[in-house]
């Protein structure tokens, strides 16, 4: 769905300033059209929203080692 670029404009206010919050479909598009993932729009932490995009960007074995030092960390 396409909107006019004054009706979206003043949507991506309204979303920046709280006053409405997308829907999941309207921020999944969001992401994709931005290049990143939803997470990291969730994200409410500057650090978490880095290590989302960081994270994602990484190959699934980089992904996999990371994960496994967090989960060692977890424990001690």
């Amino acid at each position: 769905m396409n909107l006019p670029e004054d009706v979206a404009s003043t949507r991506i206010n309204r979303y920046e300033r709280g006053v409405h919050l997308p829907d999941l479909e309207t921020a999944e598009r969001m992401a994709e059209a931005l290049g990143v993932p939803l997470p990291y729009l969730l994200a409410k932490d500057e650090r978490l929203a880095q290590a989302i995009l960081g994270f994602s960007s990484l190959s699934k074995q980089a992904q996999d080692k990371i994960l496994s030092e967090i989960q060692a960390a977890q424990k001690k």
